[in-house]
């Protein structure tokens, strides 16, 4: 097991790297300092002299990669991408071109994302292998095709339907809850309910999908026909065995969404009007603030890598017979 997540832990230190380079090449490739520094100013009219002083407050104004004003080691470590890079690694963030503090930004707007993400998330799962247990054990009937005919139809319809039709049905026609906006607090599920519903409902589909064409393999294998020969009921063998053996592949699929949990979703949030982590982002992309862009896709990188290893040491949970090395 230690041998493993040092392996584990080198490599997603190696992606990380590559990720953050990366990110500052693109970045710097697309807009220059000097562009950036207009921009935030107010357009084209800006004096030489004001560029340059908004480079040096937020150290734009030093090289790249390579400081050649500099003399041995200082030619690299005192150069934008160096420092900027350590200072990551330490989740120190800095301040954003605006002046705000990145990371205290970071963890204002953390708890709306996952107030929204988690349970999405943890209810939607839930949902999706109830119901692809459900088409599994009621296998080639009506049932099982007209559910899976309106799975397909569910991953044909954009999320975007299901915001816009959530919000002029429920806020518009019967006026249950807000269309937008969040409030702290205990008032919060008002304005959560809503983004909450039609997250689970726009990923629904695929998710069920999916489920139950794993549970379908299972259940044609060897030993669900053996544990059948021991006169166990089929919802027994599905809940005992095909479920758990399930678990892996169920597992490794719910990687992707654990940055989310924390990120936000950028268009539930945006079109919700919810402040967390996704419309911090979409704001920054729109402004071309480099620093945050930068930070936020470190955090939902490492958090990806992180989800990995969690799920390679919970296959051991679903499966004992796995074991890592």
């Amino acid at each position: 097991m230690f041998r493993f997540l040092t392996r584990k832990l080198a490599y997603g230190f190696a992606i990380l790297i590559g990720i953050n380079l990366l990110t500052f090449v693109l970045f710097f490739k697309v807009n220059t300092p000097d562009d950036m520094a207009r921009m935030q100013l107010g357009g084209k009219r800006v004096t030489p002299d004001a560029i340059e002083k908004w480079k040096a407050e937020r150290g734009y104004d030093r090289p790249l990669f390579f400081n050649e004003k500099e003399q041995g080691v200082a030619q690299v470590t005192n150069t934008l991408f160096l420092d900027s890079s350590l200072r990551m690694f330490a989740f120190d963030f800095g301040r954003a071109d605006s002046g705000r503090d990145i990371a205290s930004e970071i963890v204002r707007r953390a708890g709306p994302s996952i107030a929204l993400a988690l349970p999405t998330f943890v209810v939607g799962l839930g949902i999706s292998i109830v119901l692809a247990l459900g088409l599994a054990f009621f296998r080639a009937t009506y049932l099982d095709f007209w559910g899976t005919v309106l799975c397909v139809v569910f991953m044909s319809i954009s999320s975007l339907f299901f915001i816009v039709m959530g919000q002029f049905i429920f806020s518009r026609v019967l006026q249950l809850m807000p269309v937008s906006g969040f409030a702290p607090g205990m008032d919060a599920w008002r304005f959560l309910v809503l983004p909450i519903a039609v997250g689970i409902l726009a990923r629904l589909g695929g998710e069920v999908r999916f489920n139950r064409t794993l549970f379908m393999e299972e259940i044609g294998k060897d030993y669900v026909r053996t544990a059948r020969s021991k006169g166990l009921s089929e919802a027994r063998v599905l809940l005992v065995h095909v479920l758990r053996n399930a678990l892996i592949p169920i597992l490794s699929a719910s990687v992707a969404v654990i940055p989310l949990l924390f990120m936000g979703s950028l268009i539930t949030e945006s079109f919700f009007a919810i402040p967390g982590l996704g419309s911090y982002l979409i704001e920054a992309i729109a402004g071309q603030d480099f620093a945050i862009v930068r930070a936020m896709v470190f955090i939902g990188s490492f958090l990806y890598i992180v989800g990995l290893i969690l799920t390679d040491i919970s296959y051991t949970l679903a499966d004992p017979r796995i074991r890592l090395q």
